[in-house]
């Protein structure tokens, strides 16, 4: 398995990080590789991706939530198999509106061409160039103060608990 885990400090409460975070449908604004995110149904995504020309499809279920605090997940087969944890801490004063945001995410590269990725360090230059496009688009006034705000993809109100997918 490898691993790659990144930390960004974004210019928003921890409360308007998460909820931009957590609504997946949103991904392809700011994460390169992401085509295409759907709500499936409680705490579950489907996801098209395409890095390298490389097009995969899968799901993902929501295993734990901490409302404006965490938020994890795993994959449920599809094309790729890897889990994650993104974390929102308050950084300064108490209310303060600046979060660290802190991405960890394990994946089982497949093939040639993400073992290699993965050996030169491609796959942690993407999250931090992701999280570095996240940091804009959190920031963005017209993302924060739009008149129809999407709704987190995650209820904050339940907390999931699933068994990781077979093999993670």
């Amino acid at each position: 398995m490898a691993e790659v885990q990144h930390a960004i400090d974004v210019e928003v409460p921890p409360k308007t990080a998460y909820d931009c975070w957590t609504r997946f449908e949103s991904f392809p604004m700011f994460m390169s590789g992401v085509r295409d995110v759907s709500k499936v149904g409680a705490g579950r995504t489907h996801w098209v991706t395409e890095v390298a020309g490389i097009r995969r499809e899968f799901d993902a279920q929501v295993t734990r939530v901490t409302p404006g605090e965490l938020v994890a997940w795993t994959t449920l087969g599809g094309d790729t198999v890897h889990a994650g944890v993104v974390t929102f801490e308050a950084q300064g004063e108490p209310g303060g509106s600046v979060t660290r945001v802190t991405v960890r995410l394990v994946w089982e590269p497949d093939g040639l061409l993400e073992k290699v990725g993965g050996a030169l360090g491609l796959d942690a230059l993407q999250v931090k160039a992701d999280l570095i496009r996240f940091k804009e688009f959190v920031e963005d006034d017209r993302v924060r103060t739009s008149t129809t705000p999407a709704q987190p993809t995650v209820a904050a109100s339940h907390t999931y608990s699933v068994a990781p997918a077979a093999g993670g």
